[in-house]
């Protein structure tokens, strides 16, 4: 069995705060509109309002795809599913690749070692192994893995009640039916 060390930890972090940055970045601005931070400002999309969905880019390879503040069509909810009570900030799904690369983002009002542990027995009973370690650096961190080439981290950042928590996956395409 491989082991994750600080640094590939680190590495799995930072990859996923990647993919959280690159999603972010992804989301079209509303023009015209103000963002008051109220619920109300995060209606659902009207005929004036622009998807949240990202357009392909020209480079994008089919079956590539990532949406805010929803699952993007496809998403393997059955190998990460959506902890109950949260709220998807943001998904993406690339099968092209292989192994496979899944990203979820999401909130909820709850302390970081209660996502953890949703995710550590959702993931187990799944074939998962957890890799030894718990941070990294001061933020909660876990890493797990299933034969050699699968790997899922999640990272939980906690203010003011509420845990945001993103999962970075690598898994075979099989895993993702």
């Amino acid at each position: 069995m491989k082991v994750f060390g600080p640094s590939k930890r680190a590495a799995a972090a930072v990859l996923a705060a990647g993919t959280l940055m690159a999603l972010a970045a992804c989301a079209p601005a509303n023009p015209g509109t103000a963002s008051s931070g109220s619920p109300s400002a995060s209606a659902a999309p009207t005929a004036a309002q622009p998807s949240t969905t990202a357009p392909a880019s020209p480079s994008a390879e089919p079956g590539t795809s990532a949406t805010v503040g929803a699952m993007v069509p496809g998403f393997p909810e059955k190998l990460l599913p959506v902890m109950p009570g949260a709220k998807v900030v943001s998904s993406s799904f690339d099968k092209t690749t292989a192994p496979a690369t899944v990203a979820l983002v999401g909130s909820i009002p709850a302390p970081a070692a209660e996502v953890l542990a949703f995710y550590t027995k959702e993931l187990v009973a799944q074939g998962f192994a957890a890799v030894p370690g718990e941070t990294v650096g001061a933020v909660p961190s876990k890493d797990f893995l299933r034969g050699d080439n699968e790997t899922v981290n999640i990272s939980v950042v906690e203010s003011a009640g509420v845990s945001t928590f993103t999962i970075g996956a690598n898994v075979a395409a099989e895993s993702v039916k």
